[in-house]
């Protein structure tokens, strides 16, 4: 019997940015629709528009929702009824409003179990602030929508190359106060399960950086590694998660040492990115581990210094959409293996000799 197609819940972002062109452009490759099966959270309108003025050739069928979802094609739910004033390059209330009504609809519709697996086109942050949305960003707003109590953690990933946050979107000026060693301890235990879980690696290994420059220097430079967490990743060794470090980020980064690691833990979100952003930008991903839903979105921002010119590259669009298909398949194959143990072994001592025995015994 032929394998459902999963099936891909996309955002289209700001619509005055660069979301609806990447997504075009990388459904426009009929690969991708064998694939998976596409549902397009946003107008149908402003595809239309945006695909006139690129010359794309992308076409898509109108569903009411992805109940309606046709394999082999790219479908569109309409999210908003009334007429929607494009201004390419510009950041308006109305792109803002328009971005939020998709993320609503698609997480009711991901709720309903409609769909399998969310990507986000870029928002602004700014523009979408609303009485029902007052977050820094989609992975604050998801966790809270979605999450059934779980903690995200923010990956940015491309390859083998994967770098998590224990802060994400606060102001500087609070970063060391947020950092406690419960939430380190926390992140690294999201991170070494999203590891195992989501990328299939059995015993992976994390390297945590420092807040300070030079490791505090022992304490030159602040007291945070010795206070806060060295005692935190001495506590999750010895439960078994193997960390490493705390280490310098520019002394780390710059020697190429990243390489040796299945993932890097940052304490702040520059710290992380910037050079993430710096080796991996055109193809980077951006992961929510941690929570029931599977979400990913490309590295990149609305990009409105290009929206329009038809230049934006899809790379990391497309990528996003490939790593979230494979960590859903990954977590399908756990619960599988998980629903299916191994049958318990055991030693039965008979004469003389200890002989292997298998508990055949039928679960009921």
């Amino acid at each position: 019997m032929e394998e459902r197609k999963i099936k891909v819940g996309i955002t289209h972002g700001d619509i005055n940015g660069i979301g609806y062109e990447v997504i075009l452009k990388a459904f426009s490759d009929p690969v991708m629709l064998e694939l998976c099966t596409p549902v397009i959270y946003g107008s149908p309108k402003v595809a239309a528009y945006h695909r006139k003025a690129m010359d794309l050739s992308t076409n898509f069928s109108i569903v009411v929702s992805a109940a309606n979802a046709q394999d082999g094609k790219v479908n569109i739910v309409n999210c908003i009824e009334e007429e929607l004033k494009v201004e390419l390059t510009k950041p308006t209330a109305e792109g803002g409003k328009a971005a939020l009504m998709a993320l609503e609809k698609a997480l009711a519709e991901y709720q309903e179990g409609l769909f399998d697996i969310l990507v986000t086109a870029p928002i602004n942050k700014q523009t979408i602030q609303s009485d029902s949305f007052h977050f820094p960003g989609h992975t604050e707003y998801i966790q809270e929508r979605v999450g059934n109590g779980k903690e995200a953690l923010m990956i940015l990933l491309k390859g083998d190359f994967r770098v998590a946050l224990v802060t994400g979107h606060i102001p500087v000026s609070e970063i060391a106060s947020h950092i406690t060693k419960e939430l380190v301890q926390r992140k690294l235990q999201i991170f070494h399960r999203s590891l195992k879980q989501d990328f299939g690696i059995d015993n992976p290994r994390i390297a945590v950086f420092s807040l300070n420059p030079h490791a505090g220097d022992n304490g030159l430079l602040g007291s945070e590694e010795q206070d806060i967490i060295i005692p935190a990743m001495k506590e999750m060794i010895a439960q078994g998660i193997q960390c490493f470090g705390p280490y310098p980020a520019d002394g780390f980064m710059g020697s190429g040492n990243y390489t040796h690691f299945d993932g890097i833990l940052a304490m702040y979100h520059d710290q992380g990115l910037a050079p993430f952003k710096a080796l991996a930008m055109d193809e980077g991903v951006n992961f929510t581990a941690g929570l029931p839903i599977v979400r990913t979105s490309p590295a990149h921002g609305t990009a409105y210094d290009i929206a329009g010119k038809g230049v934006a590259s899809e790379d990391s669009f497309r990528q996003a959409v490939y790593v979230a298909l494979d960590i859903f398949r990954n977590r399908c194959i756990e619960k599988e293996i998980s629903a299916r143990p191994l049958r318990k072994q055991y030693y039965e001592k008979r004469d003389d000799s200890d002989k292997l025995k298998l508990d055949n015994v039928e679960e009921e």
